[in-house]
């Protein structure tokens, strides 16, 4: 996951250096009064899930309210969460073009994304309000509370960040830089809204003009992916229809607190966790005495261990930081460039999309219903494709690598390291089994995950930093709420995409394209490598999933198998530079300079479209073992 990097704008003298004091004592003091309760949210989470397990499958005896409480406090968990990622500067953004700009430039657009993101705020504020209040007239059927208790979240959470944005504004040097860039953001708005006569008359070319023109013009300027979408949304509803703003909440409210989205948090939390423990570390010591001393030996270990790890954390990112501390420094001692390894590391970020836990197949089978189970079983050898025709690539770049100063490992020590290993080399078949078998659902699986990760941890492992605790549970929340903030936005975008008929159209089109089902995967890989560069995956699933899933069934194309090769797509998308966040984040985890990677990547990015092609051409990889 592409973090974002706001730059601190303070290129001028004109505001105190007390008042900026103050402004950060005071949010410093309203972070940590916002990350406390998020991080409690996430042990409730848990704590509520795995009770929900062990009653259910153990006692025989279902807590009926369980799901409800959950769902109750997971939008809780998600608004708090896109707060501290507010106040983190931890949303995703599109950084390649402003980080190209000259430093002036990069300060005035840095302070307008924030003045940006301030005024969908802003402009949202009043519709959370309303729709909470209306929701008080419901009353959940489990617990018999009304519904305003899980509906405040919304306008609490936007309030928050509006507080945020106007206290990181309160922190910039020169008042001059905040006055020009809140002054630009609010003739923008002022211009479409008096252009309003003009709009409404045009229909769908609306679409265009904000879906595209505004959603593109706030993504490629730095502003927050989640407000670039929320603006363009909100823009085109209030301006060219006459749809109450009160259900633009109601579509962000459905897209973020979709219960199977709860598994988010959860995984995300479950990386974090086996890297503290030390169980990524004897994953990867055992391959490295397995294949250490063959040519190439550590860069098939860090194919592997990308495999091993994602089927537990789901999370890219996590995944990447769990496995490049561990192997980066030996490979460098034994004379690879940083280039190479950052570019493999990125690589095999793509290669592993598919494999369960992803976030991303949570996401697709969130949005467009698609079984989850089924796309957990279904994105195992897709990955294992990927993995050959990367090490196939390894193999051609190594193979007269000099490896005289390399022992090999002895027997016994790699029965031993197999040993030490073995308890976390059992956690993804663990979490497997847990849902093949129904005892707990995908979004339940994880806190199993995470019981035993705790177990092993401390009586296996006996690695277990109390100190890191409350930061992985804050970091848990913080990722969570930016993810969730644009699901709920993207859900927006693709229900103003639907009710305009667009859908329709683009159903009709792609149906109609020459060469049936073969014709519509080439574009489809096209388009979401594209989207996958810009958007990142889950925005992308989000947005259109749902339009293009109901397209693949009806020219035949059966939906996992089409699950498979949009993620991998979009994975490739999400990796190659220089617009890939991936890549970026890959650079950030691995310390090595984005631009020594941009060469070797290309030929990983090829290896992998040829796996792609290959998945493609073959359904029964993707289907096979349904």
């Amino acid at each position: 996951m592409a973090r974002a990097e706001a730059t601190q704008a303070a290129t001028g003298g004109a505001m105190s250096p007390r008042r900026r004091s103050r402004a950060a004592t005071l949010e410093a003091w309203l972070g940590t009064l916002v990350e406390i309760p998020a991080a409690l949210l996430v042990v409730a989470e848990i704590v509520i899930l795995f009770a929900g397990v062990v009653a259910r499958y153990g006692l025989q005896q279902p807590l009926i309210w369980s799901d409800e409480l959950a769902s109750i406090l997971f939008l809780w968990l998600a608004m708090l969460g896109a707060a501290v990622a507010f106040r983190r500067s931890e949303h995703m953004r599109m950084t390649a073009i402003v980080a190209r700009a000259k430093p002036a430039m990069r300060a005035y657009l840095d302070v307008a994304a924030t003045c940006a993101a301030l005024a969908f705020l802003l402009l949202i504020v009043r519709p959370a309000y309303e729709y909470a209040y209306e929701e008080s007239f419901i009353t959940t059927p489990a617990l018999q509370i009304p519904n305003a208790w899980r509906a405040a979240a919304l306008p609490t959470g936007i309030c928050l960040m509006a507080l945020f944005a106007c206290l990181r504004l309160a922190r910039v040097g020169d008042f001059g830089l905040v006055l020009r860039a809140g002054v630009s953001v609010g003739l923008l708005i002022a211009v479409f809204w008096l252009a309003t006569p003009w709009l409404r008359p045009l229909g769908n070319i609306n679409l265009v003009i904000f879906f595209v023109g505004v959603a593109g013009f706030c993504v490629f300027t730095g502003v927050p992916i989640a407000f670039g979408f929320g603006l363009s949304i909100f823009g085109y509803l209030a301006l060219t229809t006459h749809t109450p703003l009160t259900v633009l909440v109601g579509r962000m409210d459905e897209g973020m607190s979709h219960l199977i989205l709860l598994a988010v948090p959860l995984f995300v939390f479950l990386g974090l966790l086996i890297e503290m423990t030390g169980m990524a570390r004897a994953m990867v010591a055992f391959l490295a005495s397995l294949l250490g001393h063959v040519r190439g030996g550590l860069h098939y270990v860090l194919v592997g261990a990308m495999y091993l790890v994602s089927g537990i954390s789901g999370s890219k990112a996590a995944d990447m930081a769990a496995v490049a501390p561990v192997l980066f420094p030996e490979m460098k001692l034994r004379g690879a460039k940083p280039g190479d390894l950052v570019a493999l590391l990125a690589a095999t970020g793509a290669q592993t999309e598919t494999i369960p836990p992803s976030l991303v197949l949570i996401t697709i089978g969130s949005v467009t219903g698609v079984s989850i189970s089924a796309l957990f079983t279904g994105g195992l050898l897709p990955g294992v494709v990927l993995a050959i025709t990367l090490s196939a690539l390894v193999w051609w770049r190594y193979r007269a690598e000099d490896l005289s100063h390399v022992k090999r490992a002895k027997g016994g020590e790699i029965v031993r390291s197999f040993v030490i290993a073995l308890p976390a080399l059992a956690l993804p078949f663990v979490i497997r089994a847990a849902v093949v078998e129904g005892v707990a659902t995908a979004t339940e699986v994880s806190t199993i995950g995470i019981v035993y990760g705790f177990v092993i941890g401390l009586l296996v492992y006996r690695r277990f930093d109390w100190r890191r605790l409350m930061p992985m549970l804050i970091e848990t929340a913080c990722l969570s709420g930016a993810i969730l903030l644009i699901i709920g936005t993207a859900t927006g975008m693709a229900w103003g995409l639907t009710q305009s008929g667009f859908s329709r159209a683009l159903a009709a089109a792609m149906t109609g394209l020459p060469g049936g089902s073969a014709t519509f995967i080439a574009v489809s890989i096209v388009a979401f490598t594209i989207l996958g560069s810009v958007l990142e995956g889950i925005p992308a699933i989000v947005l259109f999933g749902p339009l293009l899933f109901p397209i693949a069934r009806a020219v035949g194309v059966h939906e996992v198998h089409y699950a498979m090769i949009i993620i991998l797509a979009m994975g490739i998308g999400l990796f190659a530079p220089p617009f890939g966040v991936g890549y970026y984040a890959a650079c950030a985890i691995g310390r090595v300079d984005p631009a020594e990677g941009i060469r070797p990547i290309w030929g990983y990015l090829l290896a992998l479209l040829v796996g792609l092609i290959v998945v493609a051409i073959f359904p029964w990889i993707s289907i096979g073992f349904l």
